[in-house]
């Protein structure tokens, strides 16, 4: 559960564990020919590749929350709070909270004032503390106090989108969904998997090619990959270590 700020170390310690979970070894750079203009793009070799230097890469805040324990009401929570807020804001935030309430009943106990006090910084802190407490009542009064585990029934959910929806799913239930977010959009365009120009197309996008398989671990593995290597603007190609086969679509400038 999550309990406190994440510390620098404790970020590394989980970060090393990943390795095992993604049976990659820190540090590896698969070694593949470089695939011509006119082949497809091999996505399994692409997401192995990300896998594999993963452990080099700061994981999404959602994702490390949840591996370290935390409940679908909590990975909720933590995702509403995360919208248009950075990662280390997030964490101190949701630890804040977390240490007063962890289930609807105990966040409906808390008034605004002092929610507001709890997570300031993030982003639009007003209109999150008001939505945590409108979503915990839903949830006590429609679901028993349960997170819904379908798409629907999240994004019945005031205030909760495809995006947040899906990342729920996923980190919360373990259930395979696609969650788009700026990064994947933008990396699964560059890449010349998709051809979209909305997160929403690329969403569907994806539930049609994407293979299955890929389907949990594919948004926390390029929300990494884009944070720190595909950035929005002048992305790292010299040292990204699937160059060799990106097309680099919309790319004018790279470092």
């Amino acid at each position: 559960m999550l309990t406190g700020a994440l510390g620098p170390v404790e970020l590394v310690v989980y970060m090393r564990s990943l390795q095992g979970y993604y049976g990659s070894v820190t540090g590896k750079r698969i070694s593949h020919k470089r695939v011509k203009d006119t082949q497809v793009f091999d996505i399994d070799d692409f997401v192995e590749i990300l896998a594999a230097n993963y452990p080099h890469w700061k994981a999404p805040i959602v994702t490390f929350i949840a591996h370290r324990g935390a409940g679908p009401f909590e990975i909720l929570v933590s995702t509403l709070l995360s919208l248009r807020t950075k990662d280390e804001v997030t964490s101190r935030a949701a630890a804040r909270l977390f240490e007063k309430a962890r289930t609807p009943g105990q966040i409906l106990s808390l008034d605004l004032e002092e929610i507001e006090r709890l997570i300031y910084p993030v982003g639009f802190y007003p209109t999150k503390a008001r939505r945590l407490h409108q979503v915990s009542r839903i949830l006590i009064e429609r679901h028993g106090g349960k997170v819904p585990d379908t798409l629907e029934g999240l994004l019945a959910l005031p205030g909760v989108g495809r995006k947040t929806a899906n990342l729920v799913l996923v980190e919360g239930f373990g259930k395979p969904a696609i969650c788009v977010d700026t990064h994947v959009h933008r990396i699964s365009n560059r890449i010349g998997y998709v051809d979209t120009r909305t997160p929403e197309q690329t969403e569907f996008a994806l539930r049609e090619k994407l293979p299955r398989r890929h389907w949990v671990r594919y948004n926390e593995l390029l929300v990494a990959f884009g944070q720190v290597i595909c950035r929005p603007v002048s992305p790292f190609c010299s040292r990204c270590p699937a160059a060799f086969m990106c097309p680099r679509r919309g790319v004018d400038r790279s470092r």
